[in-house]
């Protein structure tokens, strides 16, 4: 039977075959699954590069990234340490996530992310529980450039278990047990309930359900951009289903330069087609704002 290093490999090979990048990066914490993702890529790609995010959050951040860039060089990657400012909306573990990937944004090729079956799981669940809508529940894609994450379909337990038959070193982060964030109480409690009750097999089943609504999403975004030339003159869309029309005006809005765009943002869109009363505009993130007017939605600046 193969062991974990071999599983992990399998994996990796698996999408740089599927993939095909000109060039990779690999974004490392320090962590066992980074960790374990960075070994592979260095046996597979030596001389493909590494980047080290250190968020200055805490005490000693500094050496604990110096150590994991010395790691990765071991491995045969070429390493470097990116030093971030984690400042924004969201709370501390959105603001670092924007500041790791903003620091991630312009390195080469495909950027590899070690994220897990088990951080899929831990998506959707955050999903189901917000109320965000099919594309949340729908998790994270294997590949969606510049990102990578050739671990999706690998378990925590199997990275760290690689991580200890190469003899890896890895740093525990302080802040992956801390129950102050959302994620560390899915991770320590909710999951595990759910394991006992369901008895096993959760972690892989909410990570099978994100790829069957994902496909389920991919048809019918492939079904809107049929509408994307006038899609905002309302008589065009106004007898679309509903996840239909929602996809429209998601794409045209977008297409507007609207940002950071919820379910709950589209949703009091789509009313002003569906549900039309003479209602007033809606406001949109970015300083914008959606009216209706002689039967067309129109993007304006708030003013």
């Amino acid at each position: 039977m193969n062991g974990p290093v071999a599983e992990i490999r399998t994996a990796v090979r698996r999408f740089l075959d599927a993939v095909r990048p000109e060039a990779v990066t690999v974004a490392v914490s320090g962590g066992a699954d980074s960790l374990a993702l960075a070994a592979c890529v260095g046996g597979l790609l030596p001389g493909a590069s590494a980047v080290v995010v250190d968020h200055q959050l805490q005490p000693g951040s500094a050496d604990v990234a110096l150590r994991a860039a010395g790691q990765c060089s071991a491995f045969g990657l070429v390493a470097r340490v990116e030093p971030v400012v984690v400042t924004g909306p969201g709370g501390p573990e959105a603001a670092a996530r924007n500041a790791r990937y903003e620091a991630l944004r312009p390195a080469a090729g495909v950027v590899l992310l070690g994220h897990t079956l088990d951080d899929q799981a831990e998506t959707v669940l955050l999903g189901l529980g917000r109320g965000s809508g099919a594309r949340s529940i729908a998790g994270m894609r294997v590949f969606d450039a510049p990102w990578g994450r050739p671990l999706l379909g690998v378990s925590r337990a199997v990275t760290r278990a690689a991580c200890e038959e190469q003899g890896i070193e890895v740093w525990e982060d302080p802040h992956n047990t801390d129950p102050s964030f959302t994620r560390v109480r899915l991770r320590s409690e909710v999951l595990p309930l759910l394991e006992s009750v369901l008895q096993g097999g959760v972690a892989s089943s909410l990570a099978r359900t994100a790829a069957q609504l994902r496909e389920d999403c991919d048809a019918l975004d492939s079904l809107a951009e049929a509408f994307a030339g006038d899609c905002c003159a309302v008589d065009d869309i106004s007898e679309l289903p509903a996840a239909l029309r929602r996809r429209v005006v998601r794409a045209w809005l977008i297409d507007e330069g609207v940002p950071e765009l919820s379910d709950s943002h589209l949703r009091r869109v789509d009313a002003l087609v569906s549900e039309w009363r003479g209602q007033g505009g809606v406001w949109l993130p970015g300083g914008f704002v959606v009216r209706r007017a002689h039967g067309r939605l129109v993007v304006e600046p708030q003013s």
